[in-house]
């Protein structure tokens, strides 16, 4: 079992006007992979989102970050730029395989900027604000979240299928 940390990034939930749906919906997708042992609500703030993101890889040394919001097209969707500042390797296969998933489904899929990576032994995924957006997220992704977890914790180093 992984330890998984989620942020949600939003100006009305941290304000308590909206309640989160989208965490719910991460424990229920991911519980055959792990726990969620931290989760947090900021504003669409890039410092507090990069503080954050450095304190659940650095300091809490969780094995998976998700955050969900602010990945789209308002002046205030900040958590990519966010992420991209505190990531040391980019993944863009995960997002490239969550984006052609939610292109099937809708064309506004093409809208999220979320992008992935990793940060010293933790992987960061942006995730959607919506929670049909995140469950078909990691709907795309879950089956091989597993193995990419286990290269990156040196549990397994071969990627090659028989």
């Amino acid at each position: 079992m992984y330890t998984i940390g989620v942020l949600i990034v939003s100006d009305k939930g941290a304000k308590g006007e909206r309640e989160d749906h989208s965490g719910e919906v991460i424990r229920e997708v991911l519980a055959e992979l792990g726990t969620v042992e931290y989760y947090h609500v900021v504003p669409d703030d890039r410092s507090l989102i990069q503080e954050q993101l450095i304190h659940m890889c650095d300091v809490l040394k969780l094995n998976l970050v998700l955050t969900s919001g602010g990945t789209g097209f308002g002046e205030r969707d900040v958590t990519p730029e966010a992420t991209w500042a505190v990531i040391n390797k980019a993944v863009p296969g995960i997002t490239g395989a969550m984006l052609y998933y939610g292109l099937q489904k809708t064309p506004r899929a093409m809208l999220s900027r979320g992008i992935s990576g990793i940060r010293r032994q933790s992987l960061i995924i942006n995730l959607p604000g919506s929670p049909k957006g995140v469950r078909e997220s990691l709907e795309a992704i879950r089956d091989t979240l597993r193995h990419g977890l286990e290269i990156l914790l040196g549990q397994t180093g071969e990627c090659g299928q028989d």
